[in-house]
């Protein structure tokens, strides 16, 4: 990183905690602590508008935590490196998918957070794509993350209508309108099919929002949906199965 101070952020819901550790960061040398948050939210947000080095980053908040916004972060660029920051036992901590580069447990020591500071230029100077270790301990994301210039939206899932691919993005249809996102719908099946069924080789629908099936004048299936304007087409292949799922709902 060069003569440049390593810029960090701080995120923890504890108010005492992250001036705890701003003032074990003031004791380290060529450190810049950017920015203060208390929630996952606000953590995506500000390492949006201020690009980290690094953020230190408590596990347990509300709304979105710890785990699911490294996974948010994962998809930056450029992405800042994660430290935990936890009161979770190094025996629980190896249960979770390691997107981070270390994990610092509670109460900090300033050793401590002095040689995760040293693991983390050391890993920036070489800059090993990180490995997303998945784990049966990985929970399924509450939000979407799209990206807008210089901003992002956080859309939750429960708001998500229905979904469809469209080149290489997936179009979010959802409560507030739309939004495009980088993400794969065969990924997003795999992460969500508890929640979304299949009704088309592009399109995604939330089961609660499928209200009948009918047949068009063109002689295709179609999905009408509880809050659609128009219905969507049902692919052939689709028809059978989700007639079957539609009789469990």
């Amino acid at each position: 990183m060069g003569a440049e101070p390593m810029r960090v952020l701080i995120a923890d819901d504890e108010p005492l905690a992250r001036e705890r550790l701003r003032a074990m960061l003031a004791a380290q040398p060529g450190v810049d602590v950017v920015a203060e948050v208390g929630d996952g939210h606000a953590a995506l947000h500000a390492c949006a508008e201020h690009h980290p080095d690094m953020i230190l980053l408590d596990i347990s908040m509300p709304g979105i935590d710890g785990l699911e916004t490294a996974r948010h972060l994962a998809e930056f660029d450029p992405r800042p490196v994660v430290v935990f920051c936890t009161a979770y036992d190094q025996h629980a901590l190896s249960a979770f998918d390691a997107q981070a580069v270390d994990y610092l447990v509670k109460p900090v020591r300033p050793e401590r957070l002095a040689a995760a500071l040293e693991r983390v230029r050391m890993f920036t100077a070489g800059r090993a794509p990180t490995v997303a270790a998945e784990s049966d301990a990985v929970r399924k994301r509450t939000h979407l993350c799209a990206r807008l210039r210089g901003s992002l939206r956080l859309i939750p899932i429960e708001d998500i209508r229905y979904l469809q691919a469209e080149e290489k993005y997936v179009v979010v249809h959802h409560a507030r309108g739309e939004d495009l996102i980088e993400e794969s719908l065969k990924a997003l099946e795999s992460e969500f099919g508890d929640r979304f069924v299949r009704i088309h080789r592009n399109c995604l629908v939330a089961r609660g929002e499928i209200v009948e099936l009918r047949r068009g004048g063109d002689g295709h299936t179609q999905a009408v949906l509880r809050h659609g304007a128009h219905p969507l087409e049902v692919s052939r292949r689709c028809v059978a199965q989700l007639r079957e799922t539609l009789k469990h709902l």
